[in-house]
Formats: structure tokens, sequence, C-alpha cells
């Protein structure tokens, strides 16, 4: 039985302090459609900006993730994100009013209590995981940061282990053997700091919303009563000392390793960047913000290579087409030699394949390259967009009364020379719904088995006057 996807049954809003700003912020999770993923929108900002949280948006890591996208940006992430991830939740919008995701108690808790209070309801499409196929590794040797992730089918699983070279910390493992088991076991921990680097932050004018109730502060110097008096003024404290563990006593420790704990929320937070959930075990030594983000880089890489290799197109050239070339000149206006494409083999409402056989005898050979015959990129681009044509011509019951016009071409890239003799396969895929006539689509061209082509692509329709 498919697992399906999951969102909010009703909204649900928290209001806190952002760590480093110190300004108050609302955040409200909202529920939404299924294939959404995680999205935050700047309400604060003219035209509320949507910021996809995605590993490719991220833009600092030095105090937190930082993603960035639509020239807004929200910081402190990765608390929320592992409350989501937690709960295997797939699809929320997060409307913020500020820069950065509150602090709360420093950790994903008060997040996923918040949550709870409303529920969480199944859609109808199905969840996809990426299953780990074999092992990825990841190494900063300088940082003697170590991660990997292997092949485990059942589950989502991590391993943590962090070892600050402090007499305080020592060593410390942390380990979650089922993503269900993230609510009791890690979402609590809170994160944590050096006093040194405490210091350095308030001589910064950084964590202008820390109180000392929402970080583990590690005492790793000798500190006397005038710093311990001069922080307890800081923070409106009466007193401040140090506990018998080697932290300040301004929190209890919730469990004897906190700190890596934490340091597990940290990586499942960063990694719900990836785009979807996981099934696998992770394994990280000294993981921190910049080797999670790119870890997980590493990750969705392989993601999409796999992808991309599921979706390649098979061709039967005895297969009888959905439309032979007079079919296609039924329904675009291209005549030859203009016209480019051959067949269309499949044709859903969201993808369409179409061919092109690449002949010696091809009118732009004689004057492009000769003697040494290779066609021209900006002609694939033409024969992608043909082919897309015929998909959103097939959203009208009279295509032969409208025209197509392509109104934007972004990331075309060529990956490998086309040649007399090739078969260019073409497949075409919606990104969006389309609406008022403007289909948005992305469009990959293969010989064989290996992609010469992509790029995204946006038309529109127009009735002919």
């Amino acid at each position: 039985m498919n697992v399906k996807q999951t969102t909010l049954k009703a909204p649900v809003t928290l209001v806190g302090v952002g760590l480093h700003t110190g300004s108050q912020v609302t955040m409200t999770f909202k529920p939404a459609p299924e294939n959404h993923g995680y999205k935050f929108q700047r309400v604060d900002i003219e035209g509320s900006p949507i910021i996809d949280a995605d590993v490719d948006n991220v833009t600092d890591i030095s105090r937190g993730t930082t993603i960035t996208q639509n020239g807004a940006s929200v910081s402190t992430v990765e608390h929320t994100l592992a409350a989501l991830a937690g709960l295997e939740i797939d699809n929320v919008l997060i409307e913020i009013n500020g820069p950065e995701a509150p602090i709360m108690d420093g950790s994903s808790m008060p997040f996923i209590e918040e949550i709870e209070k409303v529920g969480i309801i199944q859609q109808d499409a199905d969840r996809e995981y990426f299953i780990i196929p074999s092992n990825i590794n990841y190494e900063e040797p300088d940082r003697h940061v170590e991660m990997t992730a292997m092949p485990y089918i059942d589950d989502y699983r991590v391993t943590v282990m962090v070892d600050y070279n402090s007499p305080v910390l020592g060593s410390q493992h942390a380990s979650l053997s089922s993503i269900s088991e993230f609510k009791s076991e890690i979402a609590s921990c809170r994160t944590f700091c050096f006093l040194h680097e405490l210091e350095m932050l308030l001589k910064h004018d950084l964590i202008k919303g820390g109180d000392l109730n929402n970080a583990i502060v590690v005492v790793d110097k000798v500190v006397d009563d005038e710093e311990l008096e001069h922080l307890a003024k800081l923070f409106n404290r009466d007193k401040i000392a140090v506990a018998r563990e080697g932290i300040l006593n301004n929190i209890e420790l919730r469990y004897q390793n906190e700190p890596a704990r934490h340091k597990l929320l940290d990586v499942i937070g960063d990694l719900a960047l990836i785009g979807m959930p996981l099934k696998g075990h992770i394994m990280a030594a000294r993981p921190g913000h910049a080797a999670n983000v790119a870890f997980a880089k590493k990750i969705k890489a392989l993601i999409k290579k796999e992808k991309a290799r599921k979706n390649i197109p098979t061709y039967n050239p005895t297969a009888t087409p959905i439309y032979d070339v007079n079919g296609i000149m039924n329904i675009l206006p291209h005549r030859p030699p203009f016209l480019l494409i051959d067949k269309i083999m499949e044709l859903t409402q969201k993808h369409v394949v179409g061919i092109k056989n690449v002949t010696m005898n091809e009118d732009f050979f004689r004057g492009h390259f000769p003697g040494n015959p290779v066609m021209p990129g900006v002609l694939q681009v033409e024969a992608m967009a043909q082919t897309g044509g015929i998909l959103v011509l097939n959203t009208v019951p009279d295509p032969e009364n409208y025209w197509t016009y392509f109104l934007k071409i972004e990331n075309a890239r060529f990956k490998d020379k086309v040649l007399p003799g090739d078969t260019i396969i073409f497949r075409c895929d919606l990104t969006a719904p389309i609406r008022r006539g403007i289909c948005q689509m992305r469009g990959t061209a293969f010989v064989g088995d290996k992609i010469v082509m992509e790029a995204e692509l946006m038309a529109q329709i127009v009735r002919k006057s």
C-alpha cells in the first residue's frame, strides 16, 4: 500500500523572536496542495514573494541556514523544516512577516506542539521517496567532517557524532532509528554554543533575541565572577553560574547528549531542503550547516540524475504514432523546411514525446559547418518548442484555429552534438498548470539514453483572428 502525501488540517500561527535580529515575528503554517512541498512567503514585503525551501536557494550558512529567492530571504529555517520532516508532513506554505524564523526555545518542539493542535490530513497523491541506491559520501578533511548516506529501504535513520575537542562535551553520539521517533527523541533538543562564541556574537551586536532560555551555553574556559555578572546583566538575570556539567546554569540539560541530538535535528532540517523524503541511513561525523547543505546538494544532484534516467523515453520506430507528419501539419502552422518534428509518440495532459530524424539532406547542413555537420542548437530548441506546441494545443478542441507563441526560453543547455543519422527524442513535461493559455514546461532531448539538450520553456496559445 502506497503512503499518501500529507498537509495540515488548518492554519496554525506562532509568535516568537528571531535569535539574531531580536525582532518579534509571526509565522503561520498553512495547508498546501499536493506536490507543493515546503515554501516560505514573506508577507511583510510588497508582492509577498515566495521562497522555495530548496537547497539551491541557500545563500548563507554562517549562523544557521538562510534561503533566498525572488529578492527575499528567510534565515534560521532548519528547526522549522526539521519539525515538518520529523512529522512527515509533505506540503506546507509558511507565511512569515520577518527575515528570520522565531527561535522559540531553540528546538523544534514548539512548532510540533502547535501543528499537532490542528492535526495532519492525508491527501490523494502518493508520497515519493528517494531511496538511497548506494553509498553517497561527503568529506571536509580540514575540518574532519565526514557524511555518508547508505542504502536502507525500510526507513529514514540518522546517526551523528560530534567532537569539539572540549573537555566539557567530549565526544557525543546520537541516533534516530526511525523518523517516526523524531518527536520523542530529538525534537526537544535545543541549540547550543560555546561561551567564547556567545561573547563574540554579543560583541558584534548579534543574537539580539537570545535570552538564555533558548540555548545551551557550554563553558569552555575559566570564567571569573566579574564576567558572569556582566553576562547576567546583558541577559537580565540576577545571577549566572557555571553548573557542574560545565554549562551555564541558565537551563538544565534534557539529555546528557542533548548537543549531539540537536546536531542530528539540524541534519534532518537541512536535508529537508533536498525536496523529497529520504529512505536510507545518514551517518554524520562533526556535521554543521555548511557540510549539511553541501551534502544535500550532492544528494539532490543524484536525485536529478536518477529522475532523468527514469524519464528516458523509448522509441519503437514500428509503433503507430499519435500523430505522423501529416497529423502534425494539421495542428502546427509550420511547414518544411521549418517543420522540425516527424512524429508524436506520446501525448497526455501533462507531457508529450516527439521524434526528429536527423538526416544529411537537411537544408541547414548545407550552410552550417560544411564538412563537419552538426545540428544547430537553436534549431534543437525550435524542434523542442514545436513538440511542446503540440502539448499546449492539445488543451483546446480546435487547435487549427490557434497560434502558439513562445514567451520565454530559460536554462537551455547543450550537452552533446547532434549529428546526421541521429534520432532525437524530445520530451516536454508541464511544470505548472496551464492558466489563461500560458504553459510552462521542462524539455529534455535524448539521443538513445543520452541527454543532448535541455531547456525550460513558456508558451501561450492565441486564437487566430
